[in-house]
């Protein structure tokens, strides 16, 4: 396990975004694993520290904490705390790049009904990809 102090922080959730907050908390966590900024081994806060810090209740953390420990990106150990899984950064992978595919297929598909070549969708993803490739990775 890594000893090193974190280097992240979770952007502020708010009930006025999309999502419930136990969900926003989830794709917060995945983000930073998916940055870098958290590494196998790394410790999360406690339950009761991270809802302190985002002013929301610790059922609602453990709510977040406990779905990224069953799709494997967490772990917990009795008495030490919530840590980052070997595996986190793999299956975070792993899901967001099925989650980006649906995304993918979704707006295809709405192309299509409007109209679109797959001609034209290729050449609006490149396009897309290009006006994005000057801004920083969210």
């Amino acid at each position: 396990m890594s000893d090193r102090s974190p280097s992240w922080t979770l952007p502020l959730i708010s009930p006025a975004a999309p999502g419930a907050l136990y969900e926003q908390i989830i794709e917060g966590i995945q983000r930073e694993i998916s940055a870098g900024r958290l590494r196998p081994g790394d410790a999360l806060p406690s339950f009761r520290q991270l809802a302190a810090d985002l002013m929301v209740s610790v059922i609602t953390v453990k709510r977040a904490y406990e779905e990224l420990e069953r799709g494997g990106i967490l772990y917990r150990r009795q008495g030490l705390g919530t840590f980052v899984s070997e595996t986190g950064q793999d299956r975070n992978r792993e899901a967001r790049q099925a989650e980006a595919a649906q995304l993918f297929q979704a707006a295809i598909v709405s192309a299509r009904q409007a109209g679109l070549s797959d001609r034209e969708i290729v050449s609006l993803v490149r396009e897309s990809l290009a006006n994005l490739s000057n801004q920083p990775n969210p």
